[in-house]
């Protein structure tokens, strides 16, 4: 009679510790979760643009390659300095300038549509990764200069070459003051 009762209470036991321990599995997060969720964060850190500018051809595949150690925080030229802070108070990394192998110091540009040789062609638009150009097939395009963030995408597509790039004019016409951190 001892031995059924030994072998009930040590059942009864680890039945408990298997319960205790399937309990705290379920209220921890696993690794693959937590990485999700942290380029989840990354990514929303990052200015979705989909420029490319940074080597990836978007901003989650760039948020990716930061969380998985590949690449650098300092690659997003439209996010400039204020992403880079950012992603290293997050991340717990030290900050760095903007990788000067990734983007020369330029001024900002916007693309500008020479209008009489535009053919209407739509392929700009569809290479614009910030709908920055609006127009219609075989109707003259635009620049949405506000919206463009001189990524250059729209100029490889180009068959007329009618796309320049001009430095934005500061004037008090496009002036806000600065969103806050």
């Amino acid at each position: 009679m001892n031995d059924i009762l030994v072998a009930l209470l040590i059942f009864a036991l680890a039945a408990a510790a298997m319960g205790y321990v399937l309990g705290w599995l379920a209220d921890t997060p696993h690794t693959g979760d937590q990485q999700a969720a942290l380029v989840d964060t990354v990514n929303a850190l990052l200015p979705q643009t989909q420029c490319a500018q940074c080597g990836y051809p978007g901003c989650r595949p760039y948020a990716e390659a930061i969380i998985n150690g590949v690449a650098a925080i300092n690659r997003c030229p439209p996010g400039g300095d204020q992403t880079i802070i950012a992603l290293a108070e997050l991340l717990g990394r030290e900050f760095q300038p903007l990788d000067a192998t990734v983007y020369a110091e330029k001024p900002p540009l916007v693309a500008r549509i020479v209008e009489a040789h535009c053919i209407g062609c739509t392929l700009c638009i569809d290479a614009c990764p910030v709908d920055a150009i609006a127009g219609a097939a075989k109707l003259m395009h635009t620049v949405i200069a506000a919206d463009c963030t001189g990524c250059e995408l729209c100029l490889p597509p180009c068959p007329v070459d009618c796309i320049e790039l001009e430095p934005v004019v500061d004037n008090w016409s496009g002036w806000s003051w600065p969103k806050p951190a």
